[in-house]
């Protein structure tokens, strides 16, 4: 990115956003427009760097879906929506500067449009009166929607009362995703009273950022009591703490229903809540999806998870343990079930101090023939070039790997070139890779042009924050434009380069609309 770029952008977002694009290298956009965050993925929107700053405005004449994000509302633009919308089965307005007053006019088409089975409004000013003005369209006879995002809305709990009215008398609403609103343990205790009518056949719950307690949990265990409906629970990031968590558990061990995602992060877990944990592992088969990351569940807690995981009862699929103060000896258990559990698909170690050692074992596990394993995310594990040679055998040998996160690692450019070894066997089918801040120079991009004109599974790649300068990102773009390149997305995050440089960026993203370069 050009300096001169750096100042336009700086012109066009807030301070803020500017000094997080630049400075936090744990803010990367994936290509399911998530962020990528020490957590993992959270979704927050497209990326808006100069180049891609564009709105997003697609309506599909054939599923008639309108999705629109970032984009202020005239109101001659509002009225052209509302026409669009009457007969539209999904519609998403996220980040579109929409207040209560537009409100009344979306509860008009809920109550006049039956084919709306899915809304989305996230990041709006909605306020306590906007979701009043909904939730008389989500309590007509007429109304069929079954999905309803309201996350950073700037709801209190003063909406839940109106909310428990849509989930006692609306059995078509199966999700309900209020999170990074300020409820309170007050206002989710209503909505439990909702979700426990037995009109009510929630499936899914997210309560991220809801300003809970430990006081939550009573109310929560009655609901899941109640609802075997429930498939999905969140509950990440509210100040519970093991003695709450462990209560929770234990209602879910009782409870009929057949939780299959439980995410618990920064929820103020210790390994003192572990074992509890892993009684819910051992005895709810249905759970696929668990997340304790930003936990200081230890070494210590994730020997008793694992305990958990690897009784035959277990289908765990997705792990996540980010930030769990994790070290090499987890390494041992953590390999023993990636080389066992034929499950689980994705893992999540970021910002846990596995070193090299640690990580061989892990390269060691995915060799295994039974190790299923399609994603493995280990950013920021104090990772070296010396790990390289043991995941290049691994990457050569498991046929199920298709993402490997392992930037914020310095594996050198000598460490690159023994990975690109392994992505070049023809076992390889590594389709997204992450290389973001690994030390990296020009001197490994022509091994990497190779990898990518040749290798046609790969599709996502990034080299963000590595000094390739001109040299190195010419060579990358001689890759893009070879026939056998298949790579959709390129992530250049903070790398400096020439105006000529920027011109050939340019003149690639014209000349294969299909490329997105995002920088």
């Amino acid at each position: 990115m050009e300096l001169g770029t750096c100042l336009q952008l700086a012109v066009l977002i807030s301070t803020a956003e500017f000094m997080e694009r630049i400075f936090c290298r744990h803010h990367v956009y994936d290509s399911r427009g998530c962020v990528v965050t020490a957590a993992g993925r959270r979704r927050l929107g497209p990326p808006r760097s100069a180049r891609h700053r564009q709105q997003r405005d697609l309506i599909s004449t054939v599923k008639m879906e309108l999705d629109i994000q970032c984009e202020e509302m005239s109101p001659s633009r509002w009225a052209e929506l509302l026409t669009t919308m009457k007969s539209c089965k999904s519609i998403r307005l996220d980040d579109c500067n929409l207040s209560s007053s537009n409100c009344e006019d979306l509860s008009s088409i809920i109550n006049t449009n039956p084919s709306l089975t899915e809304l989305k409004l996230n990041n709006n000013e909605l306020g306590d009166a906007g979701v009043e003005y909904l939730c008389k369209g989500l309590l007509t006879p007429s109304c069929s929607l079954q999905k309803l995002w309201l996350q950073n809305c700037n709801l209190t709990s003063a909406s839940c009362e109106t909310l428990r009215s849509v989930l006692s008398a609306q059995p078509t609403l199966t999700e309900l995703h209020v999170g990074d609103n300020k409820l309170g343990t007050a206002g989710v205790k209503v909505l439990c009273q909702g979700i426990m009518n037995p009109s009510c056949k929630l499936q899914k719950l997210q309560l991220e950022y809801c300003e809970l307690t430990a006081d939550i949990v009573e109310a929560l265990n009655a609901a899941l009591q109640s609802k075997p409906t429930l498939k999905e629970l969140s509950l990440s990031n509210n100040t519970l703490g093991d003695t709450a968590v462990k209560q929770l558990c234990r209602g879910l061990v009782e409870a009929s229903c057949n939780l299959e995602l439980l995410h618990l992060e920064n929820c103020g877990i210790t390994s003192d809540s572990c074992m509890e944990i892993s009684a819910v592992l051992r005895n709810k088969s249905s759970l696929m999806d668990l997340s304790v990351g930003d936990n200081k569940i230890g070494d210590s807690g994730l020997a008793l998870l694992c305990q958990g995981m690897m009784h035959p009862s277990c289908k765990i699929q997705k792990l996540w343990l980010w930030d769990c103060d994790l070290t090499s000896a987890s390494c041992k258990d953590l390999s023993r079930l990636i080389s066992t559990k034929e499950t689980l698909t994705e893992i999540s170690l970021i910002d846990n101090n596995l070193r090299d050692s640690g990580m061989e074992m892990l390269c060691q596990a995915l060799k295994d023939p039974k190790s299923k394993l399609q994603e493995l995310w280990v950013r920021e594990c104090g990772l070296t070039t010396a790990c390289c040679k043991a995941v290049s055998s691994a990457v050569s040998t498991n046929k199920h790997l298709k993402v490997l996160h392992i930037g914020e690692n310095k594996l050198g450019d000598a460490g690159v070139e023994l990975l690109c070894e392994g992505l070049m066997h023809p076992n390889c089918n590594i389709q997204s890779l992450w290389l973001g801040n690994c030390d990296l120079t020009a001197g490994c991009c022509a091994t990497l042009a190779t990898v990518m004109a040749t290798k046609q599974c790969l599709t996502e790649l990034d080299l963000s924050y590595n000094p390739l300068d001109d040299e190195g990102i010419r060579k990358i773009c001689e890759a893009l434009r070879k026939p056998g390149c298949n790579v959709q997305q390129l992530i250049l995050y903070d790398i400096l380069w020439s105006s000529e440089v920027d011109d050939e960026l340019r003149a690639l993203e014209e000349s294969k609309p299909e490329v997105k370069i995002i920088s």
